[in-house]
Parts: C-alpha cells; structure tokens; sequence
C-alpha cells in the first residue's frame, strides 16, 4: 500500500525489514536487471519493543535504528525514502473471485468480500488488492488487509526516525518480489517457505504471493526444542543445530524426532496451500518446486527432508547469488538467507505501487 504520492525514478529507495528481533536495510541500484548492492546492515532490538505487531517503544526500536546506521552499514544508505515490511504472520490475505468489474464497482465488491471474511472491522483496517487472473467471465482477486494501529505505528516510527516512507509490503510479497527477479524457473508456480525466528510463512508464487498461510516454526523455536530435549545450554543447542541440522550425524534421529512436531507442521501447511491453488487454478498449473528462504532455511538437512516427503525439488534462495558488490564485503553465509526480505523490498518499482 502506497504512503506518499511522490515515488519517482530519480529518487531511490531503501529497504527497511523489521523483523522478530533484528533489523535490515538495504538499498540496490539497478542497470538493466542487474542489480548492484549500494549500502546493507543487520542489527538486533528487543522484541518486547513490537506487540502483537504494534510498536509499543518507540524510543528503544528508534535507537536501535539509529545505531545500525551509524555502526552497522556496510557501503552506504543514500537516502531517506523507505518500503517497509509488515510481517505476513499480521496481515489477512485472501483470494477471491468475482464477476468482471472495474473501477468504483470493483472497488466496493472487494470490501463487501473483504467485509465478510475478515474477523475486524473495515474501519480498523487499511486494505488493498491486485488483480491475479481473470477470465471471459470473472477476475480472480488477491486482497490484503492489514490492521491500522499496526501500520500507523510503524508510521509514527518513520517520523521519529525522520524518514519517508512511500510503500508498506508484506514480508512474503517482498520475497516473492525477489523470486520473480531472480530464479530462472520463476515462470513455475513454486511454494515459498519463509523461516523467521518465531514463524513460517508460506505463499504460493504464481507470478504473485496469492495464498499464504503463517506456522509456529521458526529457527528460534527449533534452537529452543533442542535445548530441552537435549538439555543443553541454548547457545550449545545453536551450534548443533548451526552444524548439524536435521543432517547426517550421531544424533540425527534425536533431533529429527525433537523437531518433528514442527517439521510436520510444515508439511502439512504446504500440503494445505497446494491442494487449495491447484484446486482453484483457472489455468491448470501445479506446483512444481519448494523454495526456502530466510534464517531458518540454513538448517542443515532441510531441504532434503522436505523433499522426501513432498515429492518435490526443494532449494535454498539468497539474494546475494546474482547482486554485484563490487568492493564491499559480503555478508556471512548464515546471514546470507535473511536479507531475502529486504531484498524485495529495494526491487518496488513506481509502475507497482501507481499501476
């Protein structure tokens, strides 16, 4: 959802991703699809500063901003307009078909949908929709919905930290803007797996995120059930898992059985997300890859579980594979997988927001 009239070409963006716990900035420049990286940091904050997705301290997230940027950047952030992520785990996304439509009539069709399938009221929400297919007789439609106090505390953070913002995206739109930018088989309708620190998104990616789902499966919590199952120290248990993983070693059916309520978790939803777009897919496309992404997609071993049981090529995606850095330093291959997000977010295009 757009924030400002006032994006244009001339006037660059950065990313901004504000996650469970860390922060992410980049800003990219592009030259005829090819991307080169201008400036990227990572740092931490205390998750006690966002509740239920609303920042609560401002003061604290305000510095913890502040000091990334006159600390953590590697290269340089040229400017102060900014897209932001809000996280998919706090929007309500929803797929629905209506008769062919334009304009007001269409506008009001989406929020009596909207009205109906949401558990809030329209007054406390900001909505917005894109159109993901349509036919002789009808237009598929992928609406998101996002709380107000949400968005507007991130606003006022925005001011606090005086930057403007021009663009708010959901986390799993932003990689799924990267995927499309990126992959050579992006033309394949894929499952997106993004592994935060508490959570799991999961998308379909049809030249758009157009069902998406959110689990409690993310790297902190596998970090977690290691540690108590195991009983160990977490920073023991992180390094197992760093390691390890759910791959080859002494311990590899312990682990695998301590994660396994998670692991199905996974396999589950994205069973659920498949069998929901094949069986609505006006074109007949299935699903034909698994894409992870994110911290949690370095456990090691991951991709071949969810291969096993899925029955599909599972790969790992990163950013940094096709972006040119020219003489600044790479970020660690652990880091790599979390700058998927941000990444997306610096590829927003004027033509997206003002289409």
């Amino acid at each position: 959802m757009s924030s400002y009239g006032y994006f244009y070409k001339d006037k660059p963006i950065f990313g901004l991703d504000i996650g469970f716990n860390t922060i992410k900035v980049m800003q990219l420049e592009e030259h005829s699809r090819q991307y080169r990286v201008i400036g990227y940091g990572i740092g931490g904050f205390k998750s006690e500063a966002i509740k239920d997705g609303v920042i609560v301290d401002y003061e604290h997230l305000a510095q913890a901003i502040l000091n990334l940027f006159k600390n953590n950047i590697v290269g340089e952030i040229t400017t102060k307009r900014v897209a932001v992520s809000i996280p998919a785990t706090r929007t309500f996304p929803h797929a629905i078909s209506l008769p062919v439509l334009s304009g007001k009539a269409l506008d009001e069709a989406v929020m009596l949908e909207s009205e109906q399938t949401i558990p809030l009221p329209m007054s406390d929400l900001y909505i917005d929709y894109e159109t993901i297919g349509k036919t002789a007789d009808s237009i598929e439609i992928q609406t998101v919905a996002v709380p107000r106090k949400i968005v507007d505390s991130y606003l006022d953070l925005m001011k606090i930290i005086g930057l403007e913002p021009v663009v708010f995206d959901s986390s799993i739109k932003a990689a799924g803007r990267l995927f499309n930018r990126q992959e050579e088989n992006s033309d394949i309708p894929a499952v997106l797996i993004d592994f935060g620190s508490v959570s799991a998104d999961i998308a379909i990616q049809d030249k758009t995120s157009i069902i998406t789902g959110t689990i409690p499966a993310g790297s902190d919590i596998f970090t977690d059930l290691l540690a108590k199952g195991l009983k160990i120290s977490r920073e023991e248990a992180l390094v197992i898992k760093t390691k390890y993983g759910i791959g080859k070693s002494k311990k590899q059916a312990e682990i695998i059985d301590l994660l396994k309520p998670e692991l199905e978790q996974i396999v589950r939803e994205v069973r659920r997300v498949i069998r929901y777009y094949e069986e609505r897919s006006t074109t007949g496309n299935k699903v034909g890859q698994i894409i992870t992404m994110g911290g949690g997609a370095n456990l090691p071993g991951l991709s071949g579980y969810l291969t096993d049981l899925l029955r599909l090529p599972v790969r790992t995606s990163e950013p940094w594979q096709d972006f040119k850095l020219k003489k600044l330093k790479a970020p660690s291959q652990n880091e790599k997988t979390v700058f998927v997000t941000v990444s997306g977010l610096c590829m927003i295009k004027p033509g997206e927001i003002f289409a």
